[in-house]
């Protein structure tokens, strides 16, 4: 499985660069979880939800979180509601059980507004989206092109892929992900019927492993999602094994609106 990003000397996937040294996700996943609200710095209206960005700190670290409350959700036709930030949640739950820890640390906790996700803010430049990146990139694309595909994304815009100083892919925005039916809309098509490379198929087969006994993974899926949901997920899991290719667009809307 893939633990590393392709660069020499690359960081481990599963560490973070915070207050000047590498910090594993597990230790900001505690930072995240009982940290002591400071302040907030912005109100963030990337999309149509609502989101904060908030100071958290500990005895020995501090860090941005974007929170974005149960409350602030609008209202959709086609996901229930009240449940995105559970969505944005069970991505980073998936993403850290592919080992590949594409999605930044998240939690939910209990915040100003009430209960809602925390995510690490990922420092990056505003300016550099999806559209931005070169050939170099291809192997972290990759990556998202299966776990979006897993997780059913519906909303991976240009603008949802982060590029930190040290060279590393981020996705955000995740709300809109695990419905039962087939509704994957990225902006990532390029390598659409070419073999998934046999290093991220490994992880995708740890993952099965995790759905398929009582795991904290399954645990918090039952916790979150419909039977149906469940189900339509590890029906993409098995489906992706068996046929290891990347996704075509389906007979429906396959990009997201505005691809930014």
């Amino acid at each position: 499985m893939d633990n590393e990003l392709s660069s020499p000397g690359a960081t481990p996937l599963d560490r973070v660069y915070l207050c000047n040294q590498w910090v594993d996700m597990a230790r900001v996943e505690t930072l995240l979880s009982t940290g002591e609200i400071e302040r907030a710095v912005s109100t963030a209206l990337w999309g149509s939800n609502y989101a904060v960005l908030l100071s958290v700190r500990d005895a020995q670290l501090s860090a941005l979180a974007v929170y974005k409350p149960r409350r602030g959700e609008r209202p959709l036709w086609d996901f229930p509601d009240g449940t995105l930030y559970q969505r944005e949640f069970l991505s980073y739950l998936v993403s850290k059980a592919l080992g590949w820890y594409l999605v930044p640390p998240t939690v939910i906790r209990e915040g100003p507004h009430g209960v809602g996700s925390w995510q690490l803010f990922v420092e990056h430049d505003p300016r550099v989206t999806y559209f931005s990146l070169d050939d170099s990139f291809v192997e972290q694309l990759q990556r998202f092109a299966v776990f979006d595909y897993l997780v059913n994304n519906a909303d991976r815009k240009g603008g949802h892929v982060l590029l930190d100083p040290h060279g590393r892919l981020w996705g955000i925005d995740h709300g809109l992900t695990f419905h039962a039916a087939p509704k994957l809309r990225t902006v990532i098509w390029e390598f659409a019927g070419q073999p998934v490379p046999t290093s991220l198929l490994a992880g995708v087969d740890v993952l099965r492993g995790q759905l398929c006994e009582d795991s904290m993974l399954s645990s918090q899926l039952r916790r979150f999602l419909s039977e149906r949901e469940i189900a339509a997920l590890l029906k993409r899991v098995e489906r992706l094994l068996a046929s290891p290719f990347f996704p075509f667009p389906g007979a429906g809307p396959s990009r997201p609106w505005p691809p930014v």
